[in-house]
């Protein structure tokens, strides 16, 4: 009898267990999610070397484009968010296959996706770094100034500068300068778990996002400061999602 009680009860349990809907645990089954960048000017895909047109009618050929991801973050629908461990990501146009960046996740209905664009003020100070860090990527400055968040470089008919081109480095990393910028992006309605997030970057959005800066009067940008700060506040805006499933 005893033993005949000890089954109902175990059985009850479980059968409860089935339905019960708690925090995603740090330990849950990890699947893999695909986040794959696209470049674009307005409507057109980047082509590096091809002229094209920005927003604000300049003819312009842009000849590299590269910046910083991490801190990933995924938030499902009920709020929940899960933290990868941080890892970073330099996504350069002249690599495809930086484009592409898999990442281990449990499996919940992911609701927006947030990442940092840049990279964060510890790293910054940390001493040398190694992987997509490494100086000799070209993305970094000195200890003081720290890393370059973005980089965009080409040419264009209405530049000043010498050969008309214009050179836009943007970082900084210091209370009031700090130019990464938290991105955050809503998911479209698909079928879950998701397998593959792709995500457009609007060059566009560095010329006319929070404000206009022209070329013509603005070809440089190389140093920390507010005009690095109005760069940072126009190309947070750059991001969306392409599609999701």
């Amino acid at each position: 009898m005893k033993h005949s009680v000890y089954m109902t009860v175990l059985l009850a349990l479980c059968l409860t267990g089935l339905h019960f809907r708690g925090p995603v645990p740090a330990t849950a089954p990890a699947g893999k999610l695909r986040l794959v960048f696209h470049h674009q000017v307005g409507k057109n895909p980047l082509e590096l070397g091809a002229l094209c047109q920005n927003s604000l009618g300049d003819s312009i050929t842009i000849e590299r484009f590269k910046y910083y991801v991490s801190h990933f973050t995924l938030t499902d629908s009920k709020g929940r968010q899960w933290k990868p461990d941080p890892q970073y990501f330099l996504i350069d146009e002249e690599i495809p296959g930086s484009k592409i960046i898999t990442l281990q996740v449990p499996d919940i209905d992911i609701g927006q996706i947030g990442f940092l664009l840049g990279v964060d003020s510890a790293k910054n100070v940390s001493g040398i770094q190694t992987g997509a860090l490494d100086p000799l990527k070209g993305m970094f400055w000195t200890w003081n100034s720290g890393y370059i968040m973005a980089k965009l470089e080409g040419t264009a008919e209405r530049s000043p500068s010498p050969g008309h081109r214009f050179t836009y480095h943007i970082g900084g990393f210091r209370f009031g300068m700090n130019t990464a910028r938290a991105i955050t992006l809503q998911i479209p309605p698909a079928n879950q778990p998701l397998r593959e997030i792709h995500i457009t970057a609007d060059i566009n959005q560095w010329f006319s996002g929070a404000s206009q800066i022209n070329i013509a009067e603005t070809p440089v940008c190389h140093t920390p400061g507010s005009l690095a700060m109005r760069f940072a506040d126009n190309y947070q805006n750059m991001f969306s999602i392409h599609s999701a499933r």
